[in-house]
């Protein structure tokens, strides 16, 4: 499987971050910590019930003080200080738990609990607490900070970047991911037709298992550490 890579692109979702304590995007009985996506990831939601939305998001912020990165963020922070050709990890978990275990090459595709973004004029700020409904922009001074999270039919960020690296990818990784969700669901797509291999980690194997050249089944915290070393040799 490893062969002769020099450019890597891996992809981390919610299973990465399961294990250091996080709930998963969708529990088994279809809600995120207790509430209908949909109730808390759409436009019309944070519309609908701004109070509601913004509560949501500081509990899950408040949350990341009682987690710390597990052994697959660590390996994969190790990766990134040591690998020498080029490497992105792109992550759909808006936690900081790659950040903190010391991963630099990184994109949150789905943006990040500790910033605020203005709705008005579309600037991002590092905001680590409580994100009070009509915070005042720094920009433009306009009461209209929400939560920096990409919502249901909002695009994902920086989708020109993740696209150019996976098509100069010799190896694409996805880890802990549920292959449901779109765009990043296709990434392995991309990947195979410009001849990157492809492998999957995962707990089970996720929906779009049967694009991968190979999938091993177990926890991150001891296939992600078994791959780096591969990779490390």
């Amino acid at each position: 499987m490893i062969g002769d890579i020099r450019n890597i692109v891996i992809l981390t979702g919610a299973g990465v971050s399961a294990e250091s304590g996080l709930a998963t995007f969708r529990g088994p009985d279809g809600l995120w910590e207790g509430h209908r996506v949909e109730d808390v990831c759409t436009s019309e939601a944070l519309a609908r019930d701004v109070e509601l939305v913004h509560r949501f998001y500081d509990e899950r912020r408040a949350k990341l003080i009682e987690v710390t990165p597990n052994a697959a963020h660590e390996a994969l922070a190790a990766l990134d200080r040591a690998w020498g050709g080029e490497l992105l990890i792109v992550t759909q978990n808006v936690d900081d738990l790659h950040e903190r275990a010391g991963a630099k090459r990184l994109i949150h595709m789905h943006g990040e609990l500790k910033s605020a973004l203005c709705a008005a004029c579309g600037k991002a700020v590092a905001w680590p607490g409580p994100l009070p409904p009509a915070s005042v922009c720094d920009g433009c001074s306009r009461p209209s900070l929400r939560p920096d999270i990409v919502f249901f039919g909002e695009m994902p960020y920086e989708m020109e970047r993740i696209d150019a690296a996976l098509r100069d990818a010799d190896l694409f990784v996805s880890i802990g991911t549920s292959g449901a969700v779109y765009p990043a669901a296709g990434f392995v797509q991309t990947a195979r037709h410009v001849g990157a291999r492809t492998l999957e980690l995962n707990l089970d194997p996720s929906a779009g298992s049967f694009y991968f050249e190979e999938s091993r089944m177990g926890p991150a915290s001891k296939l992600v550490p078994d791959l780096v070393q591969e990779l490390l040799g």
